[in-house]
């Protein structure tokens, strides 16, 4: 049993992240933090909790966090990177679901998010938190930087053609869509149902901060930086993440790329490669910690085409933290995380 403290938990990461730990045999809930919702019962916030969460949200304490065994932060952008230092020094270890500490440059950092970063000197340690590339970095981290919802969807649909050279690595083209809670739990007028119901749009066109977190990743694999084209677009459901990705295929015009995609996810338990012929759909992967992968070249381009979905708050967010945080602690990988998707 391990004691486990979420720090920041009233958004839509932190609360998803509740409905895992609250259920996990191993986990004892220490410390539940909110700055503004301090002395509120969780169940009170959140509802589907009672009976599972008998705590109130209190605030930081890092004497009351470095007690514990591992930390989540569920925090915007530049919260993590203020505390973790004096976290390991007690002890604890670190899993950050923001963006503190997934790429390795600070100056691309600092530029991709407008601020100064606070333990420069910590990049290198951290670990990029994706299982399926980095599964034994994880078991000894203390610092696990866990992906994006953008970036684990487009990287695991890109990573077999990367692994076996089979693509030009400089069009590379991700056509990503997901749903509002992706923005996070804040007002914002965009995301008001009247504006975003029975709409359809792009965003962030010119750049998009998960961009370079992507590029980092499929560089590290290839071995050289690729170019890719990536648009994030808004659709309106709540959750699910769909990856429409692009790869002009070199080589072998006979090429398998069933059996490729199959081969390299073969042992993995949250990677489920459809049958050919397969679209793959949000709704499958809905309250899951699964990708599913379908891969195809159309007979009218030649161009690979790989579809790849999955919840933006689980296996994009809070169930790859726990993925982690199992790996980290020596416990099935899949424990606490055997969810049946939600249908309909």
């Amino acid at each position: 049993m391990i004691r486990v403290a979420v720090v920041g938990a009233t958004g839509y990461t932190g609360s998803e992240l509740l409905r895992l730990l609250v259920v996990h045999p191993h986990v004892e809930l220490a410390a539940v933090t909110s700055r503004t919702e301090a002395g509120v019962a969780v169940a009170t916030m959140f509802p589907q909790l009672r009976g599972h969460c008998s705590l109130a949200f209190c605030a930081p304490d890092l004497g009351q966090l470095g007690e514990c065994d591992l930390v989540f932060f569920a925090t915007p952008n530049g919260t993590a990177m203020t505390q973790v230092p004096a976290l390991l020094q007690r002890g604890a270890r670190v899993i950050d679901l923001a963006a503190d500490f997934r790429l390795r440059d600070v100056a691309v950092w600092e530029r991709w998010y407008g601020m100064t970063h606070a333990c420069p000197e910590l990049l290198a340690e951290a670990v990029y938190g994706l299982p399926e590339l980095y599964r034994e970095a994880v078991r000894t981290a203390r610092i696990v930087a866990n992906p994006g919802c953008y970036p684990t969807a487009v990287t695991l649909g890109f990573l077999p053609l990367l692994d076996a050279q089979v693509v030009d690595l400089t069009a590379l083209i991700a056509d990503v869509k997901s749903g509002a809670s992706g923005a996070g739990r804040k007002a914002s007028t965009n995301l008001l149902l009247a504006e975003a119901g029975e709409s359809f749009k792009a965003y962030s066109v010119n750049g998009h901060r998960h961009q370079p977190e992507i590029v980092q990743t499929l560089a590290a694999v290839a071995g050289v930086q690729p170019t890719l084209t990536f648009v994030p677009h808004l659709v309106p459901m709540v959750r699910g993440i769909e990856a429409t990705l692009y790869a002009p295929p070199v080589g072998d015009d006979a090429l398998d790329l069933q059996a490729i995609f199959e081969r390299r996810y073969q042992h993995e338990p949250f990677v489920d490669v459809m049958p050919p012929g397969s679209h793959p759909e949000t709704r499958s992967v809905r309250g899951t910690n699964l990708c599913r992968l379908a891969v195809t070249v159309p007979s009218t381009s030649g161009v690979v085409v790989i579809q790849s979905v999955i919840d933006n708050l689980v296996k994009g967010a809070a169930g790859q933290a726990v993925q982690n945080m199992n790996l980290m602690f020596g416990y099935d990988e899949t424990c606490g995380l055997c969810a049946v998707a939600l249908a309909p």
